[in-house]
């Protein structure tokens, strides 16, 4: 029988996807299916500081892992992961053999000590260890060779490379791989955990099975269909039937795929994970995937605007995540200041003391068009849309302040006249911008209130107009996101790279409070923003 064993993180690391809020009889199925599997190794979830839910993979204590364990576990040994500054060691019992085989347990670099003199605390219980030391491609081989002199000393069950940003390639597994089979004792099972970030980790696991000396146990960790915080993890399907056909791997699939086909793949289509282009450049970079995300979720940047931003990102901030840092590169990298004196004038002799409506891309201008319509014929209002060129609707003005729309518009032969935001400027030459002059508008006095920063387009639309005197502004489209993403905009190509919902909507709600007790503001359609349409 092959001496590498699968793990599997599905209710642990894929509880990233939705807060580790599985449900009682999700997390027993699974874990009922992983046995049938024969899957060597199953991670519950984590142990941590928390009020305990029967419904979440988060725990106290081993007791209360006890109670969803399943009576016939097979040969299937169970595990459960612990964040040294997350979990008091206080709570754990001594191991008793009735609940889980071994916690896993990690620590950054700056804090390797503290990690290592809590794995001696749990291993004096008795607990079977896995050393999980956070992004391990952030280590020099010096610093390798240390922490394996340390690890040695303490003779833990298991040392595990983990690949946390995503960013390893093949020769870098094998550097890693040859430093720690040549210097940590033989009796110490090495683990492997890795991320799809540059789409290479079911090619990795073959490597790492391939380099493997034969006299060392390993474990590889996997996900039911990847499941874990994006862009995700190596599929346990994928590396389960690759053990049988070239390993003599003894692992039933079946169960596996019922599992993805019952719980899992509906999970990503709420909130999908795998491959994508920021997650990769952030690899590229070895940075904390949240600086990706930070960006994503604007929702307003190309993949090369991204790259240019994370490219930025010093050396002594790669890995531990500073929201602060990351907006200030974001806010800098967009900001390009321009005098737009002439701009403001001549947008207060046109808009000034006049009726606006705004035009978002919510799907409510195409569903309601025939009461929009009478407004404006009705009303005459000055018509601006936001971030797009409505069709059937005739736009007097475009307000562009997100790149990724604006080059949907760049090239076109005829425009209403555009006011674009400093950070766009230097997307407009004389090929692509056909018909009138671009009004330029600073960036920043639109987005920043002197408190926070706001770059949602018709925040920042609205903001304008009460900056030019407008005191009487009428929304359409402005619907706000729901969780069917395909219903949130008037055209596919509108949606946004990454997921947003009430949160983003609650800010909104907030933002448009404020705005409402200092102008009048009415909503022509459909908006969650408020109760009711008020016209």
């Amino acid at each position: 029988m092959t001496n590498i064993k699968l793990l599997d993180c599905t209710l642990r690391d894929g509880g990233y996807i939705n807060d580790w809020n599985f449900g009682s009889h999700t997390i027993n199925d699974i874990m009922t299916k992983l046995v049938e599997s024969g899957v060597d190794y199953v991670e519950v979830g984590f142990l941590r500081d928390c009020d305990y839910n029967s419904d979440k993979a988060l725990f106290n204590n081993c007791a209360e892992i006890a109670n969803i364990l399943p009576e016939n576990r097979g040969k299937t040994r169970f595990t459960a992961m612990a964040l040294h500054n997350k979990y008091s060691d206080d709570k754990l019992e001594p191991y008793d053999g009735t609940t889980i085989d071994a916690i896993r347990i990690t620590f950054h670099d700056y804090d390797i000590d503290e990690g290592l003199a809590y794995i001696r605390r749990v291993m004096d219980k008795g607990y079977k260890v896995f050393v999980n030391p956070i992004n391990i491609m952030g280590y020099t081989d010096e610093m390798i060779l240390k922490l394996l002199e340390k690890v040695n000393a303490l003779q833990p069950y298991a040392f595990s490379i983990v690949d946390t940003f995503g960013s390893m390639m093949k020769e870098d597994l094998q550097r890693i791989y040859s430093l720690i089979e040549h210097n940590l004792s033989k009796n110490i099972v090495i683990g492997l955990h890795l991320h799809e970030n540059l789409a290479l980790s079911y090619s990795l696991a073959q490597d790492f099975i391939a380099m493997k000396a034969s006299d060392r146990e390993c474990v590889i960790d996997a996900s039911m269909l990847g499941m874990g915080r994006s862009p995700g993890n190596l599929c346990m399907e994928l590396i389960m039937d690759y053990m049988n056909k070239k390993q003599s791997g003894h692992y039933d699939v079946n169960p596996v795929l019922d599992g993805i086909d019952d719980h899992i793949a509906r999970l990503k289509q709420i909130e999908p994970w795998g491959y994508n282009t920021a997650y990769a450049i952030s690899a590229k970079y070895n940075l904390h995937r949240n600086y990706a995300e930070f960006l994503l979720d604007k929702g307003r940047l190309r993949a090369k605007q991204i790259n240019q931003i994370l490219g930025s990102v010093e050396a002594h901030k790669k890995t531990a995540y500073d929201q602060a840092y990351i907006e200030k590169l974001y806010q800098d990298y967009q900001n390009h200041a321009v005098d737009d004196t002439d701009a403001m004038r001549q947008l207060a002799q046109v808009l000034g003391g006049r009726n606006c409506l705004i035009l978002a891309p919510g799907a409510s201008i195409l569903e309601e068009k025939a009461s929009i319509d009478a407004y404006i014929a009705r009303e005459n209002p000055v018509v601006l849309s936001a971030n797009f060129v409505p069709e059937g609707y005739a736009a007097d003005y475009v307000f562009c302040c997100n790149a990724m729309r604006f080059e949907t518009i760049l090239g076109r032969k005829q425009t209403p006249k555009l006011i674009v935001t400093s950070n766009l400027l230097e997307m407009c030459t004389e090929e692509n911008v056909c018909g009138p002059e671009i009004l330029g508008i600073n960036y920043v006095d639109l987005s920043f209130d002197g408190k926070e920063v706001v770059d949602n387009s018709v925040i920042m639309l609205i903001r304008l107009l009460k900056k030019l005197d407008v005191t009487r502004v009428s929304l359409a489209g402005f619907d706000g996101y729901r969780v069917d993403h395909s219903t949130n905009y008037v055209a596919d190509y509108m949606a946004s790279q990454h997921t947003k919902g009430e949160e983003e909507n609650r800010k909104i709600r907030g933002y448009m409070g404020q705005l409402q007790g200092q102008m009048e503001i009415q909503y022509l359609t459909k908006s969650l923003y408020v109760q009711e349409k008020n016209f």
